[in-house]
């Protein structure tokens, strides 16, 4: 009968066990990442998700519309009567919260918050350039809290 553990493993464990007695300082990646988790933890009870119902990138235009053929990007996310529209240029983001109504918005990276504007009482906002790679915007009024999905604006 073979030794428990196996000769083959003593190599393994020995690593394990001085990976474990030595770890060093944690990357400040990981500790962003964790933080960035952990603030994430109650979402589901506080924002209703708004799912993208448009987005003019893919998505043909409605019959009947005539728009610029400027490079704005028009995304449109739903959730409920809340409806969310984003105008994206290179300029910057502009957008409306339909129910219209004062608050905020935040804007949301895989790292957490990048910026946040207010909204006001016909529900306009304006934000900078969004960052490569997925955003989310969170609106919060004193009627509604809404998350977008996520979605890469550039």
């Amino acid at each position: 009968m073979e030794p428990w553990p196996p000769a083959a493993d003593d190599a393994l464990l020995a690593e394990l066990r001085a990976a474990l007695r030595e770890p060093g300082p944690v990357p400040e990646e990981f500790v962003a990442g964790a933080l960035a988790a952990y603030g994430w933890r109650t979402v589901d009870a506080e924002l209703e998700l708004a799912e993208l119902t448009f987005d003019s990138s893919c998505d043909p235009e409605p019959a009947g519309l005539t728009r610029s053929t400027g490079s704005a990007r028009t995304l449109t996310f739903r959730a409920g009567a809340v409806v969310v529209e984003i105008e994206v240029t290179r300029a910057g983001i502009v957008g409306q919260l339909s129910p219209a109504r004062g608050g905020r918005v935040t804007a949301h990276t895989s790292v957490g918050a990048y910026e946040e504007v207010p909204v006001d009482a016909v529900g306009f906002f304006s934000m900078g350039v969004p960052p490569a790679g997925p955003v989310q915007l969170c609106a919060r009024t004193a009627g509604y809290a809404v998350a977008t999905a996520w979605v890469s604006l550039r």
